[in-house]
């Protein structure tokens, strides 16, 4: 019988307690996938006081008022709190208030170093206080980036945590700490061998968190194949790609899946009709109620186009908003749904009240969330023309759904989207290769071209919710990395 292993999942934020983007998705889906094989999992995060309802989430108060040692001159005082994501699946919630309570956004601090710095000193503090000797620390994004290095620093003798191998995702190397890392000048950049400067040092607010991560992981992986590759380059390495090309033997690429749970047309509480990949007739039912919803012409025929993604320029929202003009000509609709840059919002707006009848834009995360798999239901194409995307999960949650994505065939978008081809009756989207309008404006009149094709369409639509993005298959393959790292 293989080895039951105790595994930590440590992340910034964990759906459905607190989230701000596929991060919080991941470190739902891919700890219940690992603990309904069998293994011994828990997750640490942070208490937002703000956001999170103790009550509500039915939270225990464990160990109350800890002393904190940061460092030999500083100390804090904690409290930690429990809840469950499932059965025998337990939350550990780090409550510092000073740090986790003021606001309730999640990130936006100016001492984001700081606050997290605190989170990963705390979350191997709490390992020991709870005894649990974990196989494996897997720790996700630049939040968690201190945890490798601290367990090969100033814990390396505890005895909790002496055999803990550890493995760093990464979810989006741009984000490496608390800010702009190409905002540093090169003179205070983190060359990440250094000791962590005191909370009240200005200079912490330049340690690079993910670099030092990687520098010190036993694994690193990243969320598809391509990724993986491409953050080798130059062009997609944002500056790092030399000290992961000198660790390429221990990168891997692993393609992030969805909650089938979650995200299921047949059970989906929140569509007007469910239906299954053999029978996606009800599309239209919920077509029909996603125009309504948002007060655009009630059509069945016409197709619908969305965006459900971060409002930012990685997700190719320059290129989206030069183009409205000329698709706003086009014999379709267009849903524009979720939060970001306020000045894309903003021109985004200022298109929708000019044309009603053609697009509805709703700027709003609290929106996304309620609405989108409606808004999947409902629409005929998935746009996504992002200028780098380590993996994207709203094109594999369109794909469960049925509508069709139009990407660009970069990163995890590559992995996960196969070019449609009507001849060979293959495929699952339509992808373009370059960052440029003329290439995208004609890959959407060749798929609304394609849409006019009733019943090829209707296989394209089946073949693309059959196809299997589940994390039954990504969670053998973490498995797999561990038992590398443990052998390390």
């Amino acid at each position: 019988m293989p080895k039951k292993l105790k595994i930590v999942h440590i992340a910034s934020e964990v759906a459905p307690f607190s989230k701000t983007g596929g991060l919080a998705d991941v470190t739902r889906s891919l700890p219940k996938a690992e603990a309904r094989l069998g293994h011994h999992v828990i997750i640490i995060t942070p208490l937002y006081g703000r956001l999170i309802d103790k009550k509500k989430n039915k939270l225990k108060l464990i160990f109350p008022n800890i002393d904190l040692r940061l460092n030999s001159q500083e100390k804090i005082k904690v409290n930690y709190w429990r809840g469950y994501l499932m059965d025998n699946l337990p939350v550990y919630f780090i409550e510092y208030k000073p740090f986790f309570s003021k606001h309730k956004r999640i990130y936006g601090s100016a001492r984001e170093n700081a606050r997290f710095l605190v989170f990963n000193v705390a979350a191997l503090k709490l390992l020991s206080l709870l005894k649990f000797s974990a196989d494996i620390i897997h720790c996700h994004d630049w939040q968690t980036g201190l945890i490798p290095y601290y367990l090969k620093t100033d814990f390396r003798y505890s005895k909790t945590l002496t055999k803990a191998k550890t493995i760093f995702t990464i979810h989006n190397l741009i984000f490496q700490f608390g800010h702009n890392w190409w905002e540093v000048p090169a003179s205070d950049r983190d060359y990440g061998r250094s000791r962590i400067p005191h909370l009240a040092d200005p200079r912490l607010e330049n340690i690079n968190f993910a670099k030092r991560a990687i520098l010190s992981a036993d694994i690193i992986n990243t969320v598809s194949e391509q990724y993986r590759e491409e953050i080798m380059t130059r062009k997609f390495g944002q500056d790092l790609n030399r000290i992961l090309k000198n660790r390429a033997d221990r990168l891997y690429g692993i393609v992030n899946g969805i909650d089938y749970n979650a995200y299921n047309p047949a059970r989906d509480p929140g569509l007007a009709k469910n239906y299954t990949p053999a029978s996606p007739a009800g599309k239209v039912e919920n077509k029909l109620a996603l125009q309504k919803k948002f007060l655009l012409p009630l059509d069945k025929d016409v197709p619908i186009l969305c965006t459900t993604s971060r409002v930012t320029f990685q997700k190719g929202f320059e290129l989206i908003i030069k183009l409205l003009p000329q698709l706003l000509k086009l014999e379709a609709q267009f849903i524009i749904i979720g939060s970001g840059d306020k000045a894309y919002l903003k021109e985004l707006l200022k298109i929708a009240g000019k044309q009603p009848a053609k697009i509805a834009v709703i700027p709003s995360h609290e929106a996304n969330q309620k609405y989108e798999t409606l808004v999947y239901a409902g629409s005929d194409l998935f746009l996504l023309p992002s200028v780098h995307e380590p993996c994207g999960l709203n094109q594999l949650m369109a794909m469960r759904y049925g509508a069709i994505p139009v990407v660009r065939a970069i990163g995890g978008l590559y992995d996960t989207v196969e070019d449609f081809d009507p001849v060979k009756g293959k495929g699952t989207g339509f992808t373009f290769q370059d960052d440029d309008e003329t290439m995208f404006y004609t890959t959407i009149i060749r798929a609304l071209e394609n849409y006019k094709h009733k019943a090829a369409w209707r296989e394209l639509v089946k073949r693309a919710m059959k196809k299997s993005t589940s994390w039954e298959i990504p969670a053998q393959k973490y498995l797999e990395l561990y038992k590398k790292a443990l052998k390390k």
